[in-house]
């Protein structure tokens, strides 16, 4: 099951119950624009949440509770510098400053805390996605929902004054020094604060350096604010230096996080802005390339893959996208060019391999295919088949005239892919060269049912129904086809046009019969039907 919607219209508290109540399994992704945030559900439960390019709270509350003395942390940090793929917790666990049930205890904390702070977010988009998971690794709880919906309820209308007052995390704020507050009337979140809040640094350096979380250190300062003991002195001005890595990491990180989501617009702003810091950023293009692709714009991908080669990014990934993008466009003797090109650099990668076969299969080389698809099942080894092998492999095994062998690799796909629909298309297609017409029907209409947005399926539903004489059942698929491809084939446009002529509505038919035209003007046989309905019309 997929959700997505807008913060706008559909709160995250609702959402959450809704996963809840439906006992979801998966990730919920959720976008503010300038932020990216994570939470991950176990049959309805929390198990983990994480905001992309927010510091990690974790040593900060392990320190603001006494655990860890700063001195432990910072060599912690420094370990994890050396072994990034190490967890911060896992090596204090190491190194015998908490134990693994005080770590749990905080991990709790720190997912709850990001949690709350996601219900500070009014507007943006969000997108569920099931049976997603957390990266392998990391440290999971179970936390009901409902547990956390009164704080959070609570955590947002408070920040809805606080924004009023605080609008900004670039705000710079300053303790009026002649009228500073009794200790004693102030909270420990104010008393932390107090020292730093000095004039100079901005509310984000205040959260960073204070080691507490947003809304902890928001509530502080608007207390702060509303007695009359500080005020506001401006923003901080920005600095022209070299743009630090950090910033352009942040931006790169935000747009792996749309892109993996199917945020795509919100991707491109973030990789173009990593490419205009960095001109010479060969991952960002490549990213955009991506995107171009999944979008359906080769012509766009193109663009960018040929940016990256440019720059000197001659890896085998590139030319493998750029192979698939020309295959697109048409442009087949240079796909080809682009996938031998993408071999050569990786000769001993699946993925490629298996692309090239497919390119020659549909270049009519049918040996030079069968030799790619039979090098991609030992590149594999035991490693499973992708469904992309089966639909393509059983239809060179067809063209060499091996059906049956064809058949029996069909039969494999679909129990190793048993939603695949283009594997139940091509089997049709090879039952119907066979002659079993009610079998090959069989597998047109359970490749319809399994990918309703595939148009070759709902064609190839459409021939079957209409050469037993079905009429109406294929007009109906036919009309399925041409709505999710309205230029799928003149054919289509012939077929239904003379279902149409077939029950007197004539009328119809010569407008079907004229929209096949367009697709082909060579149709000798449908300008001759046209011609000669158009005369009795007239």
């Amino acid at each position: 099951m997929a959700i997505k919607g807008n913060l706008k219209e559909a709160s995250l508290p609702d959402v959450l119950q809704l996963l809840a109540m439906g006992q979801k399994t998966g990730c919920l992704s959720l976008s503010d624009r300038s932020n990216f945030g994570y939470i991950f559900f176990d049959r309805g439960r929390i198990t983990y949440a994480s905001i992309v390019n927010r510091r990690d709270r974790l040593g900060d509350l392990l320190v603001k509770n006494g655990l860890v003395q700063p001195k432990e942390l910072s060599a912690a940090i420094d370990e994890q510098g050396r072994d990034p793929s190490s967890r911060l917790g896992e090596i204090l666990i190491r190194r015998g400053a908490i134990t693994r049930e005080q770590l749990e205890q905080y991990i709790r904390i720190q997912i709850e805390e990001a949690v709350y702070y996601l219900f500070t977010w009014a507007q943006g988009s969000f997108y569920f996605e099931a049976e997603q998971r957390p990266d392998e690794g990391a440290m999971l709880v179970s936390i009901n929902p409902e547990n956390l919906l009164l704080e959070g309820a609570r955590r947002i209308d408070e920040w809805s004054l606080i924004e009023k007052k605080i609008p900004s995390l670039d705000l710079v704020f300053e303790i009026d020094r002649t009228r500073e507050p009794d200790a004693a009337d102030l909270s420990d979140e104010q008393r932390k604060i107090i020292p730093l809040t000095d004039g100079k640094r901005t509310v984000q350096e205040l959260i960073d350096e204070s080691g507490m979380v947003e809304f902890d250190v928001g509530k502080a300062l608007f207390g702060l604010i509303q007695a009359g003991f500080a005020h506001p002195v401006g923003r901080r001005q920005a600095q022209v230096k070299e743009v630090p890595q950090a910033r352009i990491d942040e931006h790169r990180n935000l747009g792996i996080a749309f892109y993996k989501t199917g945020m795509y617009d919100e991707a491109t702003r973030e990789f173009r802005r990593v490419a205009e810091l960095q001109p010479r950023n060969l991952d960002a293009r490549f990213h955009l390339a991506l995107i171009g692709l999944r979008k359906g714009d080769d012509r766009f991908a193109l663009r960018y893959l040929k940016e990256v080669v440019e720059l000197g990014g001659t890896r085998a990934s590139v030319f493998h996208a750029m192979a698939l993008s020309l295959e697109r466009l048409g442009r087949m003797a240079d796909a080809r060019f682009a996938a031998e090109e993408a071999a050569r650099l990786a000769p001993r990668r699946p993925a490629i391999i298996l692309s090239r076969a497919i390119l020659l299969l549909k270049a009519g080389e049918v040996p030079a295919a069968l030799q790619g698809f039979a090098g991609y099942r030992e590149l594999l080894g035991d490693g499973r088949p992708s469904a992309a092998y089966y639909t393509f492999a059983l239809l060179a095994e067809a063209a060499a005239g091996r059906a049956d062998t064809a058949l029996r690799l069909g039969d494999e796909g679909v129990i190793r892919h048993p939603h695949a629909a283009p594997i139940y298309l091509h089997m049709g297609a090879v039952l119907e060269r066979k002659g079993d017409w009610e079998q090959a029907e069989a597998m047109y209409r359970r490749a319809s049912e399994e990918d309703r947005e595939l148009p070759q399926a709902h064609k190839a539903l459409g021939d079957s129904l209409y050469r037993r004489g079905a009429y109406d059942d294929a007009a109906e698929s036919y009309g399925q086809a041409v709505r999710l491809n309205p230029r799928l084939g003149d054919d289509v446009y012939f077929r239904m046009g003379n279902i149409h002529y077939k029950r007197m509505e004539r009328q119809q038919a010569v407008e079907l019969w004229r929209r096949a035209l367009e697709i082909n003007p060579q149709n000798s046989v449908v300008r001759t039907n046209l011609e000669l309905v158009e005369s009795v019309l007239r």
